[in-house]
């Protein structure tokens, strides 16, 4: 139930992840065998009436659900920069391969402009340059880790001194490592650290943020269409495990982000499900990262239009996961996103006013 601003609702919403969305009740609904079987609405100033005709368990979850939706996501340090959440970060997408489905693999074998395109996109507007060495689009080939490392860290090494954020977009342990000693400040893991039994232990000796994918098959890219009866609780639930998991081994919750990974193993009507849904996912806790530049499913509502004609669904679906409150938007058209999210942020800061002032 999202509002425009709080407003003249005192008591009435809620502020989604300390971000700049407001919100005034809960979705609750029941999952049985796979299937929905209910759904209430449930306004936030009955929430507490609510809890009442819980059992305690089910009150303590509710509970703690509650305090994760609404508690600010902490600050990341990614070298000389802070990534704060309490507003989108566009997130520029660098793959340097010669087989990327986006750029044609314009980047691929020249590490100084790879770099100068990366410091061109932190100019447009990117606060974080994710950057990849081996592409995971349908049908790709698996690429040997000491060739993914020597597309990218020469990159890492000519961005350091830039400055900019940098997370490095890889499943390997040897390439996760190589990077961060190169100067990458975040693993962005497609597998969410199951492709490769080493991934885990070099994040947790590094001591670095981690973004977390959905992939329902991490070993093998997870791009076979599969049918979810629900996918939103599927993909909570296996997001949840796997937070838990990573926790436990010793990389603080902080640290750990999710992605619901749109377009991996999933059907056109299950990623839009997930996008329509995304604010289930802050009920983990952790800051979202929503990858959907570029993707099929643009050209599936598009009379399937090409990557490179799909700017305008990107932009779209972008100002929706801003709208979602979504943390860092993972995208190909950098300064197109990044005005799109200043309007957006032009028509929430306005919101706050109260009615009949201007700026």
């Amino acid at each position: 139930m999202p509002v425009d601003s709080p407003v003249c609702f005192d008591g009435q919403v809620a502020r989604l992840a300390s971000g700049l969305n407001w919100f005034g009740g809960y979705e609750l609904f029941a999952v049985q065998n796979g299937r929905r079987t209910a759904a209430w609405m449930l306004p936030i100033d009955r929430f507490d009436e609510a809890l009442e005709r819980l059992s305690s368990e089910q009150a303590e979850r509710a509970q703690l659900l509650r305090q994760r939706i609404e508690a600010p996501r902490a600050p990341i340090q990614a070298g000389e920069r802070v990534l704060r959440f309490d507003q989108p970060i566009v997130t520029s997408i660098l793959n340097v391969t010669p087989d990327s489905f986006s750029d044609g693999g314009s980047n691929y074998g020249d590490p100084a402009a790879a770099a100068a395109t990366g410091v061109a996109q932190a100019e447009a507007g990117a606060g974080l340059i994710d950057l990849g060495g081996e592409s995971t689009r349908p049908g790709s080939t698996t690429v040997w880790e000491g060739d993914e490392i020597a597309r990218i860290v020469p990159v890492i090494e000519k961005l350091k001194p830039t400055g900019v954020a940098i997370s490095v977009d890889t499943r390997k342990a040897a390439v996760m490592e190589a990077a961060l000693a190169a100067g990458a400040h975040i693993v962005n893991d497609v597998a969410a650290l199951l492709y490769d039994e080493r991934a885990l232990e070099v994040v947790v000796k590094a001591g670095c943020p981690v973004i977390l994918m959905h992939s329902p098959d991490p070993k093998t890219g997870g791009h076979r269409e599969e049918r979810h009866l629900e996918v939103l609780a599927e993909v909570y639930d296996w997001l949840e495990a796997r937070v838990a998991a990573v926790e436990a081994a010793g990389v603080a919750r902080e640290n750990i982000l999710v992605d619901p990974g749109i377009g991996f193993g999933k059907t056109l009507q299950d990623n839009l499900r997930l996008i329509n849904g995304l604010t289930l996912f802050h009920g983990l806790g952790c800051a979202m990262m929503l990858g959907v530049s570029r993707k099929r499913l643009i050209g599936a509502l598009s009379n399937e239009a090409s990557a490179d004609e799909r700017l305008g669904g990107s932009v779209m679906l972008a100002v929706k996961g801003a709208e979602m409150g979504a943390q860092l938007l993972r995208v190909h058209d950098v300064a197109e996103t990044a005005q799109a999210i200043r309007v957006w942020r032009g028509l929430r800061d306005t919101a706050m006013l109260p009615p009949g002032l201007g700026i």
